[in-house]
């Protein structure tokens, strides 16, 4: 029998023998390395075993062994004392069906139970669904974008005058009307592309789990296009990062610490603000900081990419500065988080960190006559352009930034400075 079935021996027994037996189990017949495993309505019938992959709003898509056992206990803790409710409700349902079928067969099972599923078939119910599903793996700022595409979607219908969708609405004609309303609203293209990139996510889970026939996919060759957004660059030149180098704020100000922790992100690798406010002191060993993305963590552990940094005398410098003491291994660094904050605080504070070093780099920006809308994002930017111009290879630029491809590291590239470009093309005329 399949070890899918683990935990079987946790489910309790059918009264009646003859009839289907019907279990919401873990399909461990695909072994991954996180050990997570997709939740399947199994109904077994004169010896014959059939998975269906369901959707239950509220609960992980995939558990490990030891959560789901936690959901069959007896008396679970939150958030598990809910997931066995909604799963039991499914079981419920599931046997419901069964018990007004005169005569069972698995065909007419299907017909019947995913018929009254339609729900599932909601493509906003489907979007709050995820969402959801990502706030309990902490992913509360992919979480956000969800919410957002879906409250876009919502306000286009209701202004509209267009019914909930279901997954099979969703053709050509119908994102084309959306993605024109939102331009004619003044959305950005890239955020216009983000949202279609998450409706695309929510089908294509439609489609993996039989909610949603291939021939009805919107997607792909032939069909419809996602707005790709314009790749503005977000770089400073070497000079301009200078001035900011150079800029003498007042010891201790607001503006001395945003122009420090905008250099470390700088003179770390492009190191975000969220990795910077994880950073502990155990991370800084001898002359090197290592870290890895909190944006990558959630891969297998085998795909990991740890990015090793120089702790240089200017790094020292800002570390001393404003960090945290004492200097414990386990200490964060700065004073951004505190221990023990949920996924929704740390992006909270994480935001705020961020917003007010933006603030202040923009003061300094200003006075230095740097023209350009300086943030945060462009230290990052600005690493990986100054590297570009100082003759680093694309492969050890993109090790440094922690990327998984090249493709990725292009789009952080700046165009070389006019003065660069009006040097190369006087070359262009030298014969004369």
């Amino acid at each position: 029998m399949s070890n899918c079935m683990l935990n079987f021996a946790l489910l309790p027994m059918e009264r009646n023998p003859s009839a289907p037996t019907v279990y919401v189990v873990l399909d461990k017949r695909y072994t991954n390395l996180k050990e997570l495993y997709k939740l399947k309505l199994m109904i077994t019938y004169k010896r014959v075993q059939k998975f269906y992959t369901i959707i239950i709003p509220g609960v992980p898509a995939k558990m490990s062994e030891n959560d789901f056992e936690k959901c069959r206990s007896e008396k679970p803790r939150h958030p598990f004392s809910e997931y066995k409710d909604l799963i039991n409700q499914v079981e419920s349902d599931a046997r419901n069906v069964i018990k007004d079928m005169p005569a069972f067969s698995f065909k007419e099972f299907e017909k019947l139970y995913f018929d009254s599923l339609i729900d599932e078939k909601n493509l906003i119910i489907a979007l709050e669904s995820y969402e959801n599903d990502l706030k309990l793996q902490g992913r509360v700022g992919t979480a956000s974008s969800y919410k957002c595409a879906r409250v876009a979607l919502k306000k286009f219908l209701d202004e509209t005058k267009k019914p909930d969708p279901f997954f099979d609405d969703i053709t050509v004609s119908f994102l084309s009307s959306w993605e024109e309303w939102m331009i004619s609203k003044g959305t950005a293209s890239a955020t216009v592309g983000i949202y279609c990139r998450n409706i695309r996510t929510i089908l294509n889970k439609a489609k993996e789990t039989g909610l949603l026939k291939p021939e009805k996919y919107p997607f792909g060759k032939g069909k419809y296009v996602i707005p790709a957004s314009q790749n503005i660059k977000k770089a400073l030149s070497l000079q301009e990062i200078g001035k900011i180098y150079n800029y003498r704020a007042e010891d201790g100000s607001q503006e001395h610490r945003a122009r420090d922790l905008w250099l470390f992100s700088y003179l770390c690798n492009g190191i975000n603000f969220k990795d910077i406010a994880r950073l502990r002191y155990k991370n800084i060993d001898g002359d090197t900081i290592t870290f890895i993305r909190a944006k990558t963590e959630r891969k297998l552990k085998s795909n990991l990419k740890p990015i090793i940094v120089p702790y240089t005398a200017e790094l020292k410098a800002i570390v001393s500065r404003w960090g945290n003491r004492p200097r414990k291994e386990e200490s964060l660094v700065f004073p951004i988080l505190h221990e023990n904050v949920t996924p929704e605080q740390e992006r909270a504070l994480v935001q705020l960190a961020t917003n007010i070093t933006n603030k202040y780099i923009k003061r300094i920006a200003k006075d230095c006559n740097i023209s350009k809308p300086i943030s945060t994002i462009y230290a990052r930017h600005s690493f990986a352009t100054v590297m570009k111009r100082s003759g680093a290879s694309l492969e050890f630029i993109s090790d440094s930034l922690g990327h998984s491809n090249i493709a990725t590291t292009e789009n952080y590239l700046a165009s070389f400075e006019m003065e660069t470009k009006r040097k190369f093309a006087k070359n262009l005329v030298k014969f004369k």
